[in-house]
């Protein structure tokens, strides 16, 4: 058994603070975790005990942050978790604050990628989208349903769209094409796809 010797503010934070045991530095903690537990000088506690309120104290400090860093716009799991790891905190912490925010629904992969892949669609191919929606850790079988809702007729109007605005002020010849191909195709468009919206105006010349 050791005992508190002092419960200091920390300088940078002053929502945390020390806790030093037998004269040392031992760990730092929320003040509502040091609050919660009624810890004070002359205390005596073993470094077991500090350990988890530690732990619980690194949660309650891990979503704060997390729900500050949702504010701005909607994440994955993966983004969150990322996020969290990148700030140091240990696998375990992020699980809990993960599955909080799961059962909170503000994290939900499956209507993140519904969204993203409908307003993304307005601007380029379900091909690119799922990419990106694969790097942001969403589950293949979550990128289907949402690259499913967007039907054909949507993305041949997309690539319509794109193909008119690249191709303004350009002479239209085979090269010309050529070249819209490849930007459509880089935009996340099929090629059959490309090949419908580009065939009214020409062939496109193969290399």
């Amino acid at each position: 058994m050791s005992e508190i010797t002092a419960i200091t503010p920390q300088v940078k934070d002053k929502t945390r603070c020390n806790i030093f045991i037998d004269g040392r530095f031992c760990c730092g903690l929320t003040l509502e975790t040091t609050v919660r537990n009624r810890l004070k000088v002359g205390q005596n506690i073993t470094v077991e005990q500090l350990n988890e309120m530690q732990l619980e104290s690194e949660k309650e400090t891990a979503m704060d942050k997390a729900l500050r860093h949702l504010t701005a716009t909607a994440k994955t799991e993966k983004q969150i978790r990322d996020f969290l790891a990148g700030k140091g905190f240990l696998p375990a912490v992020c699980d809990y604050v993960v599955e909080r925010l799961k059962g909170y629904n503000f994290l939900n992969d499956s209507d993140y990628a519904k969204t993203y892949a409908s307003f993304a669609s307005k601007k380029k191919g379900s091909r690119l989208i799922r990419m990106e929606l694969r790097a942001k850790g969403i589950d293949e079988n979550e990128i289907d349903g949402a690259i499913g809702e967007i039907s054909v007729d949507d993305e041949l109007e997309t690539a319509k769209i794109l193909l008119e605005k690249y191709l303004r002020g350009k002479q239209i010849d085979g090269l010309t094409l050529q070249k819209a191909c490849r930007y459509l195709l880089s935009k996340g468009f099929a090629y059959e796809t490309v090949k419908d919206v580009i065939k009214e105006l020409g062939e496109i010349e193969e290399e």
